[in-house]
């Protein structure tokens, strides 16, 4: 997963398959896409997508994401990569435990405050500095970029009703949500088992997300603004293309996601044995356990 690109966004094409490869078709021509190299495909209005494509997208554990015209909806991926429970498992010790999930989150914010002692500080108090520090972030954008800057507003179910600003914000977010959702789910983990974020399905993507933002999609969308761009939402969503590359962040994530949730990166990613749950040990599946009872 480190290796792999980002994503790749595609509207009003034909996408099949050739061996294992993504063959992308539109009024341009055709290009041959390695389904092994990409994280995620986004797939914009107009697209359609042959059955034997998305055979080969779900072997190599690319997350497929349908994406209205804004990129502001996600509905589906790929199987991961990791072919054990291992990695949900060990994140499900973690949130269900409230002394270990708050352990979990001062590690998450301490990644935003570096250098800063968080080892005390209930959650309350951390969710108070992060919100300061993104108020911070937000206004130093804006100085940078000579953007005008009132605030971060949006309407969920009203994108156009945002300006240049919040519409960038919103459109440059996204595309780094289906990063991180590609890259938690090809691991193994659980989108849904949030630390901070709670409630919803992809709980966990906001918080991995978050602890990018002010470095990847933050900037990216000020840049696309100040760019004077006719087109500043599809700027800041090929800006935030730009930055995930140039920093590296997927194999940061990857290494980030694993420090957090206290594990080793298990170099095996084989097929794992189906197994049954006992209260002693697990034992094996396939077979009848009716002597045994």
């Amino acid at each position: 997963m480190e290796d792999r690109i980002s994503f790749l966004y595609v509207e009003r094409t034909v996408i099949h398959r050739d061996g294992n490869a993504l063959i992308l078709t539109d009024e341009r021509g055709v290009i041959h896409v390695p389904a092994s190299a990409l994280g995620a495909l986004l797939l914009g209005p107009g697209t359609r997508i042959t059955h034997a494509a998305m055979g080969v997208a779900g072997d190599a554990g690319v997350s497929i994401t349908w994406v209205g015209e804004h990129g502001t909806r996600y509905y589906a991926h790929g199987r991961p990569l990791a072919k054990t429970s291992r990695n949900a498992e060990a994140q499900a010790r973690i949130v269900s435990n409230q002394r270990h999930r708050l352990r979990t989150a001062r590690a998450m914010y301490s990644l935003r405050f570096p250098g800063e002692d968080v080892s005390t500080m209930s959650m309350t108090q951390l969710r108070g500095r992060e919100g300061a520090r993104m108020k911070r972030v937000y206004a130093e954008q804006a100085e940078r970029t000579g953007v005008r800057w009132k605030k971060r507003s949006y309407s969920p179910g009203d994108f156009e009703s945002g300006d240049d600003i919040n519409r960038a914000l919103t459109s440059s977010h996204s595309a780094l949500y289906g990063v991180t959702h590609a890259v938690i789910v090809s691991l193994g983990f659980v989108p849904a088992l949030g630390v901070v974020h709670n409630g919803t399905d992809r709980a966990l993507v906001y918080d991995i997300a978050d602890l990018y933002k002010a470095e990847i999609s933050i900037p990216a969308a000020f840049d696309a603004v100040a760019s004077g761009s006719a087109d500043p939402v599809g700027e800041a969503r090929r800006a935030v293309r730009d930055r995930i590359f140039s920093s590296r962040l997927m194999p940061r994530m990857v290494k980030d996601l694993f420090t957090l949730f206290e594990l080793e990166p298990d170099p095996e990613f084989s097929e794992a044995d189906l197994l049954l749950w006992s209260e002693l040990e697990a034992v094996p599946s396939g077979a009848n356990w009716a002597d045994a009872w």
